[in-house]
């Protein structure tokens, strides 16, 4: 007997997607609402990105109120003030402060984080996994923080820190076909991955990884073993 499927008021079949986006946050300054400990995890991701990150509560967290990147303002949040910064996020377990704030910033075409409320949210924060420049991501549309986390884990556990290395290569070819004036958008990407370069790399054959790669991209005017130009 089939099991019957789980209840949910979220048509999944009608309802759009997020689009999802990397976003530049150097010295762009990011307001937080709250400064308890939800509030000092996301403040720590946004310092992380190079964001210039003011604070406003009344009380806050000793990782908060001690950190001299943090500017922290000791008061209520103050109504309109969301509307001074490039993204918001609030985090003061009071449902109508976190109303107010998304209110303000929707208002003014400010992006908005509210922490477990997707309903004041324009967008959502999904769990992270960085190793170097490699950043994934995973997200459940803000329904199920637990199970993206969970799932973040589990990614983690089969990421190889030579991948970085990898990265460091592709980039470097990446460059030189821009240089040669040569789309970069071709097969040989693919191929070269899939015939063993990430291995080559992982086993410190780096001269023969990056051959492999060339090859396969035509770097060296070589033609790859099916026939076709990268």
């Amino acid at each position: 007997m089939r099991a019957a499927p789980v209840s949910t008021t979220v048509d999944r079949r009608t309802r759009a997607p997020h689009y999802p986006v990397n976003l530049e946050l150097r010295d762009q300054p990011v307001l937080v609402v709250g400064a308890g400990a939800v509030a000092a995890r996301k403040v720590a991701g946004l310092l992380e990105a190079g964001a210039t990150v003011t604070v406003v509560a009344p009380h806050a967290v000793d990782e908060l109120r001690d950190n001299p990147s943090v500017r922290w303002h000791e008061r209520p949040y103050q109504r309109g003030e969301a509307a001074s910064y490039r993204v918001v996020v609030t985090a003061t377990g009071d449902p109508a402060v976190n109303a107010q704030v998304a209110r303000d910033a929707k208002a003014t075409g400010v992006p908005v984080n509210s922490a477990d409320d997707p309903d004041n949210c324009t967008f959502t924060l999904p769990a992270v996994v960085r190793m170097g420049d490699i950043q994934i991501t995973v997200s459940t549309a803000g329904r199920s923080p637990a199970f993206a986390a969970w799932l973040k884990s589990r990614v983690e556990a089969v990421l190889d820190e030579s991948y970085v290395d990898v990265v460091d290569l592709l980039a470097e070819a990446r460059d030189a076909l821009r240089e040669q004036g040569v789309p970069t958008e071709v097969p040989g990407w693919r191929r070269a991955l899939d015939s063993g370069l990430p291995e080559l790399v992982a086993q410190g054959r780096i001269d023969e990884a990056r051959a492999l790669l060339r090859a396969q991209l035509a770097l060296d005017g070589t033609v790859v073993p099916n026939g076709g130009v990268a």
